[in-house]
């Protein structure tokens, strides 16, 4: 049997909730925790206050890099219009139960970076060769696109510079 990669299919059976227009399901700044799939309607993605997405297709996903990276929010995600979603409250036990959950969020964000990723290389062909600010452009391209995140602390003796308790 072929793996699900249809993310609304995965989630079928979460209950859904409704949402109204101007109704935030993530606000920026805002601890992980949620995350939601678009069932219908359409959602704005923000951030301090300009938005820079309109996400209407169902099976869109929402919070899944805040919970991933354990950080707060980098924008807020806004009803423009009344919605339904599905709301996955711990989304550790969700991709544990569904593995193929895991792999469908992987493969739509992977295709948002590469999206990312192609329209950060046109803008750096178009200014390329420019002698003033504009020409910073390919560095802060480059920057971004080979951007890793840190390598991860073991808290150890062995790593004084990680966290660690002195039991």
């Amino acid at each position: 049997m072929a793996p699900v990669d249809d993310l609304l299919e995965l989630c079928a059976d979460l209950p859904q909730e409704r949402l109204a227009a101007g109704e935030v399901l993530i606000a920026e700044g805002s601890a992980p925790g949620h995350m939601f799939v678009l069932v219908s309607g359409t959602v704005v993605v923000e951030r301090d206050g300009t938005p820079f997405a309109q996400i209407d297709h169902p099976g869109a996903i929402f919070g899944e890099m805040s919970w991933v990276l354990d950080r707060p929010a980098t924008a807020t995600a806004r009803a423009t219009e009344d919605i339904v979603v599905h709301r996955i409250a711990d989304p550790g036990a969700f991709f544990r139960e569904r593995p193929d959950a895991a792999v469908s969020v992987l493969r739509m964000t992977s295709a948002r970076l590469d999206g990312l990723t192609q329209y950060l290389v046109d803008v750096k062909r178009q200014f390329a060769g420019n002698d003033d600010h504009s020409g910073m452009i390919g560095q802060i391209v480059d920057s971004l696109v080979h951007h890793q995140a840190p390598r991860p602390r073991t808290g150890s003796a062995r790593d004084p510079e990680g966290d660690h308790d002195d039991h």
